[in-house]
């Protein structure tokens, strides 16, 4: 068999995540879109899995926004770019170049050059311009918007058809793929290169997946994978999961100063700043703990075990779990602060209540005397 790969359909596919707000009315992101924009935007279906397999607990907008040229490395490409509003307040761009007709050299050069001219060390606009274009209109549909944008970006490689039939065994045989997903140009190590790989999956002979941290590479002769899909929910959930690992992380700095100010001065003003701020940190823990709840929940997977091995997957390379339990710790710092508070201010009331009793004891005892 002759090991020379040629790709004769393929793609490169940037992402660039952002987190926007808390969450996003999609309904009336549709209806602005529309009625600003002039185009029509669509829910994302699963195209490969059926509903009651794997689905979207309420399936994001895909926007479409103008094409535009772009110059990678010197060649000048037109990339197609949509926008996916997720209802946990995520906007997923993507910015999508063909990579046909390609050597296998080729194809790792220009994917390493869009990653130069896209990636977060390219200081480039265009995620920012395509995320104003799209907030300048859906601006009314986001509840609570945030002040700065937390980003996490994705590098998909996706091979439709080879020059020749390929096995997704052959493929993993006869390219390069470690050099590929770590966008080195100097030969890895066996281990390095192994470890690269390591996550790779296959549900027919010809197709292949392999994930790391921030690239992908996707050979899906059919064109009907969900695949991209699934990691772009995994990404949008570490997204959100380190935007509420650093909201609590401000809340437990500035909490521990609030708590030492509620518990001084008298008895009746400390009770009342303690019942004060324990209402607040119930509010806090309620709504974070319901808006995890949604990110965690955005993806429902009951029956594709393939897409449901590459979602977990996905999911434990992004750390996603160990960011989800650390904001459980510190929202179990903040509910037990909330519990102690509670019981203090509880505490002192009944105190102030004993101390207004014996008051009044006295008094009559006083007066009794008094009239005497």
């Amino acid at each position: 068999m002759d090991v020379e790969l040629h790709i004769q359909a393929g793609a490169l596919i940037a992402h660039r995540l952002l987190d926007v707000a808390d969450t996003i009315d999609l309904s009336r992101a549709e209806t602005l879109w529309l009625s600003h924009a002039g185009r029509v935007s669509r829910r994302t279906r699963l195209s490969t899995a059926a509903a009651n397999e794997l689905a979207f607990d309420v399936p994001p907008a895909l926007l479409a926004l103008p094409p535009l040229s772009i110059d990678v490395d010197g060649t000048v490409l037109r990339a197609e770019m949509t926008a996916r509003v997720h209802d946990f307040g995520a906007i997923a761009i993507a910015l999508r170049v063909d990579a046909s007709d390609l050597s296998w050299e080729a194809f790792a050069a220009r994917c390493n050059a869009l990653d130069r001219a896209t990636g977060p060390a390219s200081g480039t606009e265009i995620w920012h311009d395509a995320l104003r274009h799209v907030l300048e209109v859906i601006a009314p549909a986001l509840q609570h918007p945030a002040s700065k944008h937390l980003e996490e970006d994705y590098l998909f490689a996706v091979v439709h058809r080879f020059g020749q039939p390929m096995s997704g065994a052959q493929v993993r045989a006869h390219a390069d793929l470690a050099a590929l997903l770590s966008g080195e140009t100097i030969p890895l190590s066996p281990q390095e290169s192994a470890e690269l790989t390591a996550q790779s999956f296959s549900y027919f002979v010809d197709d292949l997946v392999v994930l790391t941290w921030d690239r992908a590479f996707i050979f899906e002769p059919r064109r009907d994978s969900d695949v991209i899909d699934i990691l772009e929910v995994a990404n949008a959930q570490l997204l959100e999961m380190r935007y509420y690992d650093e909201l609590l992380d401000d809340e437990l700095s500035t909490m521990y100063n609030l708590v030492a100010g509620a518990r001084g001065g008298l008895s009746l003003v400390a009770s009342r700043r303690a019942a004060r701020l324990a209402r607040r940190l119930y509010g806090l823990v309620a709504e974070v703990t319901a808006l995890t709840e949604k990110v965690e929940n955005s993806l429902q997977v009951t029956e594709d075990v393939y897409l449901a091995r590459i979602y977990g997957a996905a999911l434990e390379q992004f750390r996603v779990h160990r960011l989800s339990a650390a904001v459980d710790r510190k929202l179990a710092i903040i509910r037990d602060t909330y519990g102690a508070l509670y019981e203090e201010a509880s505490s002192r009331r009944a105190e102030l209540l004993e101390l207004a009793i014996v008051l009044l004891i006295v008094f009559e005892i006083v007066l009794a005397l008094v009239e005497r």
